[in-house]
């Protein structure tokens, strides 16, 4: 049976990739073929697209009543984010910090992680509190729209320059890859699903466990590679500001229209992995504070709690 289970979760992982992969490249060239600037793309369609895959999960798994899947998922997956995927980037390349991540970006990213952490105090988000963070990551893209004006025209057209390539693409190719990439989500969402409960019930280990591990790790694919990538090209804007963005939709899209399509209880997710979710975003403030850098040794610190986090976590 973990056998199967494996091998469902690893069909699941790659259907999840690349379903994501094909909605981003034929949304962001369908979007560009109707006018949509590069940056407008670039802030919306890419960077939402690369959180499909814990999207999928996490809905699926609210309809089924697999409520500490769907916010192991997210919890997971921003700690994960934190503590693997920057902390393998910055052992790469140590990553620059802007002072507008310091001041804006990473405050509200631990306010709304508070936030977050009180409306599951009690292990259970309703639809009103769903409702309230789809509202929130409505306001936060309206924000981040309003902010990217003040960009030079330069400087986003080499940030975008890989998107506005799918332009070239033909019309007819960019609506199979969004309609693949949409049916690819929806059979990896179902796979993975199906065998990270197989394997929760196999090893005797609980959904939460599950969720907050080998589904998070697995829904974080898109970003690891997007962050390693930016963090081998020196790119530390655009790893550093992807994982924290990555952090906000999660917290407010994902867990927001879990809940709006299922209340959501979450009876196995425990107070420490609350606070180990908001302990790692105030940590952030510290460590970029220090010459607005963060250096190898702080990405091996983060690989460090992270182990220990897990290790304490998973089931002797």
């Amino acid at each position: 049976m973990s056998g199967i289970s494996v091998l469902l979760i690893l069909v699941g992982l790659g259907l999840l990739y690349f379903g994501a992969e094909w909605l981003v490249r034929g949304s962001a060239g369908l979007a560009l073929r109707l006018g949509l600037t590069p940056l407008v793309v670039g802030l919306t369609v890419v960077a939402y697209g690369t959180s499909m895959p814990e999207l999928v999960v996490s809905v699926k798994a609210a309809w089924q009543g697999s409520g500490d899947i769907a916010v192991g998922n997210v919890v997971g997956s921003n700690i994960c984010n934190i503590g693997v995927i920057l902390g393998l980037a910055c052992l790469i390349q140590p990553l620059q910090v802007k002072l507008q991540l310091l001041r804006h970006d990473v405050p509200l990213m631990v306010g709304i992680t508070a936030l977050v952490i009180g409306l599951l105090w009690d292990q259970h988000l309703s639809r009103l509190e769903g409702s309230l963070l789809v509202l929130g990551i409505i306001a936060y893209t309206v924000h981040l729209l309003r902010a990217a004006r003040r960009e030079t025209e330069p400087a986003v057209t080499e940030e975008f320059q890989a998107v506005d390539t799918h332009r070239r693409t033909g019309l007819g190719r960019q609506v199979a890859f969004i309609l693949g990439g949409l049916l690819l989500l929806f059979l990896g969402g179902q796979s993975l699903l199906a065998g990270a409960v197989q394997l929760a019930r196999g090893l005797g280990v609980s959904e939460a466990v599950i969720g907050l591990t080998v589904v998070a790790l697995g829904t974080s694919f898109p970003e690891l590679a997007a962050t390693v990538v930016a963090a081998g090209r020196k790119e530390g804007d655009i790893a550093l500001g992807n994982i924290i963005g990555s952090n906000l939709f999660n917290l407010l899209n994902i867990l927001g229209t879990a809940a709006l399509v299922q209340p959501l209880d979450c009876r196995g997710i425990s107070r420490l992995d609350f606070a180990m979710m908001l302990a790692l975003a105030v940590l952030l403030l510290p460590l970029m504070r220090s010459g607005l850098r963060l250096q190898r040794w702080e990405g091996g610190l983060l690989l460090v709690l992270y182990g220990s986090y897990v290790a304490w976590l998973w089931p002797k």
